[in-house]
Order: structure tokens, then sequence, then C-alpha cells
């Protein structure tokens, strides 16, 4: 019988789908980032949303200020699309150097997502630009028609949508975030067109969150609130065939946490905001799930390979190191004036990490 492994040792991961807020939340949401990832797509749903390549280096600036001393963590700035982005924005944009990515929020999909895309009609000519400069566009997917029950937004909107944009563009590179149902991994997986350098057209990014759980998790004993997140955690069905997607070697899948801290006040209210916050042990997290399915040596391609190959940047040369420890997640933190709670605060996890290096 083989030894359980005491130790691993991955490449410096990424963190391909990221949510850090601004002003005083940076000094927070920063170097916890940072002590795990080496780059991350920063969403673009603040308060005003960042909607032009000038308010992107202004933001990534921000971010840059917020890092800890010596640390190299790198933000990758994403545009918020509106109804009114002007394709011309999409060249400035990719001629910065510093933003990778245009967001498509639908109106009313998410947090912060009110200015988002109320008709893809009115966008097709920044998509056409997006096209032509090799401009990913990360999609949430979900539609926003409140006769849709919430549990098949995703589904849905894959089948109205989706369909028809990888049609209509079909060399757009598009990733299609924190994927929760086997609808949208049998999406991708029928989609395997190739970018010049080979990379996939088509990816998708998936959470720990959504691996590790299902739907009961937010009523387990009681409603709670830690673990809604949107698009909301499905059927077990569902969470077994992501987890299969995950580990099953295919370039088309990789690492994004959607950490989303949000006060506990936030949470634990009457309209209680949407996002689970894992940015403190997301690796951990990941690792936890890649063991349970049997897969831990697959963790690192997904976490530290597939995500920098399909944007065209080089892997990082810097090593995360985890050890088999046991360890409870704390109940809360420190978040500004307040707390925030933490994805499986509580709960004992079997790995934590010991140090990450750059080179």
């Amino acid at each position: 019988m083989q030894d359980t492994p005491q130790t691993l040792s991955i490449t410096r991961p990424d963190d391909w789908h990221l949510h850090l807020r601004d002003g005083d939340a940076l000094a927070s949401t920063v170097p916890w980032s940072a002590a795990q990832f080496a780059r991350a797509i920063v969403m673009p749903n603040l308060k005003p949303p960042v909607v032009d390549t000038a308010q992107a280096l202004a933001y990534r600036e921000r971010v840059l200020a917020a890092r800890p001393a010596g640390a190299d963590f790198q933000p990758l700035m994403t545009l918020y699309l509106t109804d009114r982005t002007p394709p011309q924005e999409i060249a400035r944009a990719r001629a910065s150097g510093a933003v990778f990515a245009v967001k498509l929020y639908p109106a009313g999909a998410t947090t912060n997502s009110d200015s988002g895309v109320t008709d893809l009609r009115r966008v097709h000519g920044v998509l056409e630009a997006m096209q032509r400069e090799g401009m990913p566009l990360l999609v949430h997917g979900e539609v926003t028609d409140p006769e849709v029950d919430v549990f098949d937004r995703e589904a849905v909107f894959i089948e109205r949508h989706l369909q028809a944009l990888r049609r209509e563009f079909p060399a757009l590179k598009i990733v299609l975030e924190h994927i929760t149902t086997s609808d949208a991994v049998d999406f991708v997986l029928a989609h395997d067109a190739r970018d010049a350098r080979g990379a996939p057209l088509l990816a998708a990014t998936i959470t720990a969150h959504h691996l590790l759980h299902s739907r009961n998790a937010m009523f387990r004993g009681g409603l709670r609130p830690h673990y809604y997140c949107l698009p909301v955690l499905k059927r077990d069905s569902h969470r077994v065939r992501l987890m299969q997607a995950a580990g099953s070697g295919d370039p088309r899948f990789f690492l994004g946490t959607d950490s989303a801290p949000h006060a506990r006040g936030a949470k634990e209210a009457d309209c209680g905001c949407a996002g689970c916050f894992s940015a403190l042990h997301a690796v951990e997290l990941y690792a936890q799930a890649f063991e349970q399915a049997g897969c831990l040596p697959r963790l690192e391609a997904f976490a530290s390979h597939f995500g920098a190959d399909f944007y065209g940047l080089p892997r990082n040369a810097g090593r995360l190191q985890l050890r088999r420890q046991d360890w409870t997640v704390p109940d809360s933190i420190e978040y500004l004036d307040t707390c925030i709670v933490p994805v499986d605060a509580g709960a004992t996890l079997h790995w934590r990490v010991a140090s990450a290096t750059r080179a």
C-alpha cells in the first residue's frame, strides 16, 4: 500500500476569479490572496464599476499599494461590460498591458451587477472587437428572468444565450465562470476549438465550495447564509460532475475561487448578500476536495498550469508547499471594523500551506 503523502509541493498557483473590493478593504483582502497566489484576475464589480481602462489602471495601483512588504502578487485587471461600452475601449485595454479580460454580468445577476448587460445584442460590436483583439470574455452565466427557478438559471443561460454566443463569435475566448452544473461541464466539453497557440477558446473556472458542497450545506440544521452564493450550490450529482471535470486533467477547467468578502452582518441579514469567502484558505480547500476525490496529483495542473496557459501567460516559477496538518478553520476573522466568516468555519481541514516562494 502506498504511503499517504505528508507534504505537497506545487507550482505557485493563480486565482482566475477573485473579488478584492476597494478602499480600506484592500488592506485585508490583498494580503489574504497574496499569501497563496502569485496572480489573480480581479473582478470589476465595484461601486461604481470599473468600466474603462483608466479606471482599471487606477484600481490596479490601489491593489498594488495594499500588498504586504516583499509580496510579488500581481493583479490582472478586468473591465465591467455595460450596454454603453464603446468597442474602441477594447484596443485601449489590450494596449495597456494590464487589462486581461472583460466581465459580462447580466444585469441584476449578482452583487453589484445593476450596471450589467441588459441584452447581448447591445454589445455585439464590443464582442467583435474582443474577438479581434484576443481579449477573453468572462461570463457570469445566469439568466435573471424572475420566472426561472434559481437552481435552473445557469442551465437556461447556456440554452438561451451561450450557445448562440459561441456560434456568432466562434473565435472569441470565453470563460464560463464558477460553473455549478453538469450542463455547464457538458457545454465546455462539447466545444474544443483552439486558438493559434493551441489553447482552448472556451474554458471554465470552478470554486472550492462548489467542489466540496451541495445545496444541502445551506440548510444543514437551519439556514446557513455563509454558504449562499450566486450561482447557488446545486444537487450533489452536479457537485460530483464538477469534481470529475476539475480532477480530469482537462486544461479547459481551472481554479477560480470567486472568493467574495462580505461582513458578517451583511450575510446574516433579512436579505443577506451572495458570496462565499475562501481567500484565507483557498488552496487548502482545493487540496481537501482533490484528495477526497482521489486525484490529489492533478491539483497542480488545475491550480497552477491550465489558467496561465489559457491566458497566454508564463507559468509561475515559484512553489507553494503544503504539509499534512489537521487544523480548524476560524469561526471568524477581522475585516474592516467588523468580521467575516470564512467558508467551512469551524471545520477541520487536513492540509495547511507551509510556505510560498517566488522561485
